[in-house]
């Protein structure tokens, strides 16, 4: 049986490895840049664009993994909701009890929020 411990430092192992081998084809790029009479020529953009490719395809899981950590802040990205929380719940401040939502997921009118809260004060009567 595995620990989580192993595996932690497997994937930060791997993880290492990967931003190595990232870190190595981007400077790649820059050794054929430097070094080449004509930059723009087919042979060096096609070397380039491999590299950039390879690059690419390296960082993806070290920014995968520390997406899902949530280390990695994306912008224009809203917040998920806690898990301990069901979906749509979310409080804002200073209120007591979760935003009343419609089918689409927007916050209801303060006034139908008046009216379902006077529908569920109601008891229903015995006949």
């Amino acid at each position: 049986m595995v620990t989580s411990y192993a595996m932690s430092k497997e994937t930060k192992l791997l993880n290492l490895i990967c931003v190595i081998g990232s870190l190595g084809f981007l400077v790649a790029i820059v050794i054929v840049a430097v070094t080449t009479n004509e930059l723009l020529s087919t042979d060096n953009l096609f070397i380039m664009t491999v590299c950039l490719v390879l690059a690419l395809a390296f960082a993806v899981n070290p920014l995968f993994y520390l997406k899902s950590e949530n280390k990695l802040p994306i912008p224009f990205l809203k917040k998920p909701v806690d898990a301990g929380e069901p979906w749509g719940s979310s409080k804002l401040p200073g209120q007591k009890t979760p935003p009343l939502l419609d089918a689409k997921g927007r916050a209801v009118p303060p006034d139908v929020r008046a009216m379902v809260a006077s529908f569920a004060k109601q008891e229903p009567k015995d006949v």
